[in-house]
């Protein structure tokens, strides 16, 4: 992406609403932090590729995401949607877990086809209730999938290869985690919230980890 784009986009966006100012220094004493989902929306339509989403669709369902994109499924252009709600983010040295639940999962064809996803699709056999259930029997699924079972899909960054390799990450997840983490990731009609949960009695322990790590 380019970075002065994101930039004179960002200007722009707080240009036409200046209130974004006082609500992030507002959020921000109660070590919570806003995201626009209009700028999400901007991002998405930044990514250009043949394999990268197209027609993507961003907007709430409180206090969840409502995410829709039209994708392609082993050939087959599929127009996939869900409400995703964010119910666990674990963070430490070794593993950045996060667990969301997947609910009004829809997939439609994006255009016709006989293709085998096609036709799964077209007989109704999926069970679009329980997701987790199609991600575990996935073969060869990514080894960031840890669970997923009913609606729930469980992700640790940490076990794909680049970012377990990277050392400087993981240093800087030990000095960060004992102090700080995630309490919550919600929604409202259009932002999306992270609150921050600060913990004084792990500032001796990430002290402790920044002298070891230089």
């Amino acid at each position: 992406m380019n970075p002065r784009a994101m930039i004179r986009a960002a200007v722009g966006y707080v240009r036409k609403n200046p209130d974004e100012v006082v609500r992030a220094a507002v959020n921000a004493t109660g070590l919570r932090f806003g995201v626009p989902l209009a700028s999400l929306r901007w991002l998405a339509g930044q990514i250009k590729g043949k394999k990268a989403p197209k027609d993507v669709e961003i907007s709430s369902a409180p206090p969840a995401l409502r995410l829709g994109a039209v994708v392609d499924a082993m050939g087959t252009p599929v127009r996939a949607s869900a409400a995703i709600k964010v119910d666990e983010i674990t963070i430490s040295e070794d593993a950045v877990r996060i667990g969301v639940r997947l609910r009004d999962v829809k997939l439609a064809l994006a255009a016709e086809s006989d293709s085998p996803v096609a036709t799964l699709i077209k007989s109704g056999a999926l069970d679009l209730s329980k997701p987790g259930n199609l991600v575990k029997f996935i073969p060869k699924k990514p080894a960031a999938v840890v669970e997923a079972e009913g609606d729930r899909v469980v992700v640790d960054l940490m076990k794909m290869p680049r970012l377990a390799n990277d050392a400087r990450l993981k240093k800087l997840l030990g000095i960060l985690s004992p102090v700080l983490g995630i309490r919550a990731v919600e929604t409202d009609r259009d932002h999306i919230y992270v609150k921050l949960r600060a913990t004084p009695a792990g500032l001796l322990e990430a002290v402790n980890k920044l002298r070891t790590a230089k």
